[in-house]
């Protein structure tokens, strides 16, 4: 299925592995250069030259610590005019609420929530003037669906989707297309990390803890971020123009939902 947006330019946050990495080679996959960023330059060039390899597209990597102003500036500078915006970063660690200090709180909010909205502030208008644009932001199953230790994750998180759903209609009319991503348990090292947390606090080994969880799951395993990925490319193509404004969660039916 060609998803007609070969030749376009995405900007890809957090890419250098998990689900963002996902997403950058979903859509290169369909012709699309990318414009990786992460914070961690080793790891983003290795991730940035196994992508060119493997899809014959143009990668440009962008080391850059998206939650700071400093970090904004220097993707702007990289890319002012994508065609697709992939906003995704890694939570905050779980914890409890009775522990978190301010700077716990200003980091959260900085990564998961001011930083989405100041890419989306500075891209969205320019992609309204071209008539094309899809923005995806990767956020967590925790704002439908809380878990107790992930508050700082649901709270910053949440922000953002409220900020989503004031600015959709007024892209619309100009091909502009928001909507969230909400995963629920993915392959990732953030969900192996939340599980040796869990497993200390409850004294248990990392891989009865592991296990645990996927039984509980209906599809008895965690998500592919492979699976993710595609979903996003879908999102982000030609024919997705009349899909904004949804958050959609991607839990294998872990969770009720609304039918």
């Amino acid at each position: 299925m060609d998803l007609g947006i070969s030749g376009h330019t995405a900007i890809v946050c957090a890419a250098s592995k998990g689900l963002g990495r996902a997403c950058a080679e979903a859509l290169a996959a369909e012709g699309v250069n990318i414009v990786l960023n992460a914070r961690s330059a080793e790891t983003l060039e290795k991730a940035a030259a196994e992508i060119t390899a493997q899809y014959r597209v143009t990668v440009t990597p962008v080391a850059a610590d998206l939650s700071a102003e400093s970090g904004r500036a220097a993707l702007l500078a990289a890319c002012p005019a994508p065609d697709i915006l992939v906003n995704n970063a890694g939570g905050p660690p779980p914890g409890d609420y009775r522990s978190w200090s301010a700077a716990d709180w200003e980091q959260a909010l900085n990564t998961n929530m001011r930083a989405p909205i100041a890419l989306i502030g500075a891209y969205a208008d320019g992609m309204a003037e071209r008539k094309f644009g899809r923005i995806v932001n990767i956020t967590s199953s925790v704002v439908r669906h809380p878990i107790d230790a992930q508050g700082l994750s649901a709270a910053a998180r949440s922000g953002l989707h409220g900020f989503v759903a004031t600015i959709v209609r007024g892209l619309a009319k100009n091909n502009v297309t928001v909507n969230n991503l909400l995963p629920g348990a993915f392959a990732t090292d953030r969900l192996l990390s939340n599980f040796a947390f869990r497993a200390k606090r409850e004294g248990q080994p990392v891989d009865d803890v592991v296990a645990a969880r996927k039984a509980e799951l209906p599809a008895g395993r965690f998500g592919d971020p492979a699976e993710l990925g595609r979903f996003c490319a879908y999102l982000c193509s030609a024919g997705a123009g009349y899909v904004s404004g949804q958050s959609i969660v991607l839990d294998g039916a872990a969770h009720p939902q609304a039918l």
